[in-house]
């Protein structure tokens, strides 16, 4: 996404796009998968770890990332929803547990979960664990 894309996606979400946002976004925008904080602490270097904490903290409140834990640690997503009360673009993750890489698998359904009642579900984290492709191929 372009810097007007991810400004207008911002203001969607009911936040002032600055222009430490705005590199944050940008950051979790090219990462094209979940990131970790030390990935985008890499990625980023001109902000320091306090003001991506702040951001991704404010992006969560307002809907705009996804957070997930990949039995590696917290990453953190992008969320193409157009609301800041819900996210509806929820997806299944992949985590492979040889190369250490989070891949997105958009196009799978989310099971359907039937909870008893009077539970009511404020997130969700599915992750699925295995051996990715490229690792299949070239194992090491």
């Amino acid at each position: 996404m372009n810097e007007s894309d991810l400004t207008f996606l911002m203001k969607e979400h009911g936040i002032k796009p600055t222009s430490n946002r705005i590199i944050v976004a940008k950051a979790l925008s090219e990462g094209n998968r979940p990131l970790s904080m030390t990935e985008l602490e890499d990625r980023i270097g001109s902000i320091d770890k306090s003001g991506i904490f702040r951001a991704l903290t404010l992006f969560k409140e307002q809907h705009l990332v996804h957070v997930l834990e990949d039995g590696d640690g917290v990453r953190y997503e992008l969320c193409h929803s157009h609301d800041h009360a819900v996210d509806n673009d929820m997806h299944i993750h992949f985590h492979c547990e040889h190369c250490g890489e989070t891949i997105c698998l958009e196009d799978l359904a989310i099971p359907e979960v039937q909870l008893p009642e009077g539970f009511l579900i404020q997130s969700a984290n599915f992750v699925l664990k295995g051996i990715c492709p490229k690792c299949q191929k070239y194992p090491s």
